[in-house]
């Protein structure tokens, strides 16, 4: 069990600790499905409830199965990980076929999201009890939805802006995830 208030947990995963911005995790989708502010606030979703999700499946798998076989947990998260992720698009795909198409290859890719992987490794190594938990996932989504968004719409308005073509493309988005990482990173040690 951590001592740590839920607010805390929650805004250290979304703020200070931002998966995308400060511990560079959940990359491809960030620079994949950034191009439009409508689809990252979407993909953002899809990647809240794959965490929640991910993160009741993880305290119940430390809680009452891998108490007695920790050297499992790896291959276990990674099974949950990606059945989760298969299930979500296949009820994406049912639901909402547009935003399937819209998401692509992204979605599919959720299941190597490293961001959804180090939730539930860090929510196991940091002792988070059933309700840290959750809120920390939430925290993380957010985050991760955040930094989405954020990334969206500056690359929405760069397509309205006067810039050099030498700097157009991958190179600016390199550049904007680089200034928005140093952004985030203003907030280490803040908690």
């Amino acid at each position: 069990m951590n001592d740590q208030t839920l607010f805390s947990i929650f805004f250290s995963a979304m703020v200070v600790n931002n998966f995308t911005l400060a511990m560079f995790l959940g990359l491809c989708p960030f620079m994949g499905v950034s191009a439009r502010v409508e689809t990252a606030l979407r993909m953002g979703l899809a990647n809240i409830f794959v965490l929640v999700l991910t993160s009741l499946s993880a305290w119940v798998l430390n809680t009452y199965i891998l108490e007695t076989a920790p050297y499992l947990r790896i291959i276990s998260f990674i099974i949950v990980v990606a059945s989760l992720v298969q299930i979500v698009e296949m009820v994406v795909k049912k639901i909402a076929p547009v935003l399937f198409r819209q998401l692509g290859i992204f979605l599919p890719l959720m299941t190597t999201n490293c961001a959804i992987f180090g939730l539930a490794i860090f929510q196991t190594n940091r002792g988070y009890d059933f309700l840290q938990g959750i809120v920390f996932a939430i925290g993380a989504g957010l985050g991760l939805t955040l930094a989405l968004v954020l990334m969206a719409s500056i690359r929405e308005t760069s397509e309205l802006s006067d810039i050099p073509a030498i700097a157009k493309g991958t190179g600016l988005t390199l550049i904007i995830a680089g200034s928005l990482s140093l952004a985030f990173m203003g907030f280490a040690g803040l908690l």
